[in-house]
């Protein structure tokens, strides 16, 4: 793992600071236009990272309270969340998204050296130390900036994010069906292997495009041979 809890937290603030700005002075027409994900307006965008705040906020009080608090009570209910969200005013859609943030930032800063070693378990059924809260949120609000189609690109996150973030991934993509990737970032020299189907395909590029593509964002990487680079099944 390339990756600390200092390293996470440090993400996590200056994700939050880019989607914060991103958002700041938006008025009801800048919400309500198209993010970078199918489907979805920024409202929908929003509500989303909002409630993520929240839901991460009930694994904080898991690990410093001992009582199992899941992050939803059920998918069906973070959908709804999230349209419900969509149909909020922008004023006060913006100040959900500022107070969920505020709340998990406190629950975080108040945990303990063994509050931090608790185990909670993720949205998507892992247990994991409570260590990891900061790293899940880091990826929401840095890769969310993005999606908010305001014009910040994986180039503007930190080096080390889009390292971390292609580490995790491409692990949770190895047991996957889909093609053979070798992955090579030509600006920093790591490589990753996507185990599939079919000759491995080689691929290589930035840093930032190699992340973007792992995780199903446009991206302007091509194979060796010049032609598109594999379409990869969905990361989340």
């Amino acid at each position: 793992m390339r990756r600390t809890l200092g390293d996470a937290l440090t993400w996590c603030a200056t994700g939050t600071q880019l989607f914060f700005a991103a958002v700041a002075g938006w008025g009801e027409e800048d919400y309500l236009a198209p993010s970078g994900l199918p489907g979805w307006t920024r409202k929908h965008l929003v509500a989303h990272v909002a409630a993520n705040a929240d839901a991460l906020g009930n694994l904080v009080r898991w690990a410093a309270t001992g009582e199992k608090t899941p992050m939803y009570s059920s998918p069906q209910q973070r959908d709804a969340d999230i349209e419900a969200g969509a149909r909020r005013p922008a004023e006060e859609l913006a100040a959900w998204l500022t107070s969920s943030a505020e709340r998990l930032a406190a629950g975080i800063a108040g945990l303990t050296d063994d509050q931090w070693n608790a185990e909670v378990v993720t949205a998507q059924g892992r247990t994991v130390p409570a260590t990891e809260i900061p790293w899940l949120r880091s990826r929401e609000v840095c890769v969310h900036a993005v999606d908010l189609a305001s014009g910040v690109a994986f180039s503007a996150l930190p080096t080390g994010l889009l390292t971390a973030l292609a580490d995790d991934i491409v692990a949770k993509r190895g047991g996957a069906a889909g093609p053979a990737v070798v992955l090579t970032a030509t600006d920093t020299g790591d490589r990753w292997e996507l185990p599939g189907e079919g000759e491995p395909v080689t691929v290589t590029g930035p840093l930032a495009e190699v992340a973007a593509y792992l995780a199903g964002r446009p991206h302007a990487l091509t194979a060796s041979d010049g032609s598109l680079a594999p379409l990869l099944t969905a990361w989340l």
